[in-house]
């Protein structure tokens, strides 16, 4: 009897948290490992000959997506059917140049980026503006003299950005030896190499905050948002009326919106806490949804110029700037939600902390709050939607713990 295909869909891959094996049929399985800050997937191919099976690794998920990874198990499938070993063609395949090993070192870290901002940093610094000369070499040929051309124009004008350079092509380079594509030491190490040959920074310790605007302006900024019929001004008041992150809002998918319950469920791959986060959505943020829901053309609320693909990281910090609002910044908004939360409510501080899913307590504590916050933090986000709204007015109940 055949065995079934494509058990899996996209959504159970994409949310696989749990350690195991999953099958999708026809020799094709997912790897979950999961680790205390991320969950890596991958893909492999098991195949049977002699009584014997043998496991062949396919590549991480999402670089290598479901229906990739169904198209290389048809292929495998048929490569034993005509009694061909699939790990012998494997090994056939090219050797990645350092661009292609960019794109699947990133592609496995995935599950552990905080943030969309996090992984467009990585992608522009190994891009062609730093790493152009050695993007096309294969990365068996990187050699020290390849790292010191990189390095060396930018290692005095642009210390830091030199210092995260060196050290993202150190990690590359690592994954690929972890990969088998290259031998010996890594070229881009610091210690007992690099060190001897260039001049060691200068630290210069500095502490970034995110810039906010002030809480009492936020009336004024959502009423001037409410004019702009851009997908990033709904983008950006969703943001502000749950008070999220850029990553969780930009990669927001309709399955996670659970209209009848007001809930958006954000999964824990894509939270900073890599903790599930259930967002309670209030009358405004819903009516921004319900009319994009009606005319959604992607898995994605907020799709990109491209409906396969999710917003830009920067599309609301661009909209900022068009605004004439470059001195703020779209994270800078849940600095205003707490300062709101602090200064003019009575709501416990977990409260409006859980908002902002950051931890409160230790887990015995947690657990003994998890059954009823989310309707005290629906109470604390209608009344700051209320404020948002310029109902500077509208009674806010405090709530006891």
């Amino acid at each position: 009897m055949a065995r079934a295909l494509h058990k899996l869909t996209d959504r159970q891959v994409r949310n696989a948290t749990a350690k195991g094996r999953l099958s999708d049929g026809g020799g094709l399985y997912l790897r979950v490992t999961p680790s205390p800050d991320s969950v890596s997937r991958s893909w492999s191919f098991v195949w049977t000959r002699d009584g014997r099976k043998t496991e062949l690794a396919i590549g991480p998920y999402p670089a290598i997506s479901l229906s990739d990874a169904r198209e290389i198990a048809a292929g495998y499938r048929s490569t034993v059917a005509k009694g061909g070993n699939p790990a012998e063609e494997k090994a056939t395949e090219a050797e990645p140049t350092f661009a292609e090993c960019v794109d699947l070192f990133l592609a496995s870290m995935e599950g552990g980026w905080s943030n969309a901002k996090h992984r467009s940093q990585w992608r522009m610094t190994l891009g062609d503006e730093y790493c152009r000369k050695i993007r096309d070499k294969r990365v068996s040929e990187i050699a020290l003299s390849d790292v010191l051309a990189v390095l060396r124009p930018i290692w005095a004008e642009k210390p830091e950005t030199a210092s995260r350079l060196r050290g993202r092509i150190e990690r590359v380079l690592n994954y690929a030896k972890v990969h088998g594509h290259r031998d010996g030491e890594n070229p881009a190490q610091w210690r007992g190499n690099l060190d001897a040959i260039l001049p060691k920074q200068k630290k210069r310790a500095t502490v970034k905050h995110h810039a906010a605007m002030a809480y009492a302006d936020v009336p004024a900024f959502m009423a001037q948002l409410g004019t702009r019929h851009a997908l990033a001004a709904d983008a950006l008041a969703f943001l502000i009326l749950t008070a999220a992150r850029t990553g969780e809002v930009i990669n927001a998918a309709w399955d996670e919106i659970d209209f009848d319950a007001r809930v958006w469920t954000v999964p824990a791959e894509r939270m900073k806490m890599r903790k599930e986060h259930a967002v309670p959505l209030t009358d405004e943020a819903l009516a921004i949804l319900r009319p994009l829901h009606d005319a959604r053309v992607s898995q994605w609320i907020f799709p990109g110029t491209s409906p396969k693909k999710p917003m830009s990281n920067m599309a609301m910090n661009q909209l900022l700037k068009r605004m004439d609002r470059d001195s703020i910044t779209v994270h800078g908004f849940r600095s205003s939600f707490r300062d709101w939360a602090g200064d003019e409510t009575s709501f416990p501080r977990e409260i409006a902390e859980g908002c902002l899913a950051h931890a409160v307590g230790d887990e015995t504590e947690r657990a003994y709050r998890r059954r009823d916050a989310i309707e005290k933090r629906r109470k604390l986000l209608e009344a700051w939607a209320q404020f948002c709204a310029g109902q500077s007015g509208a009674k806010v109940v405090p709530l006891r713990a």
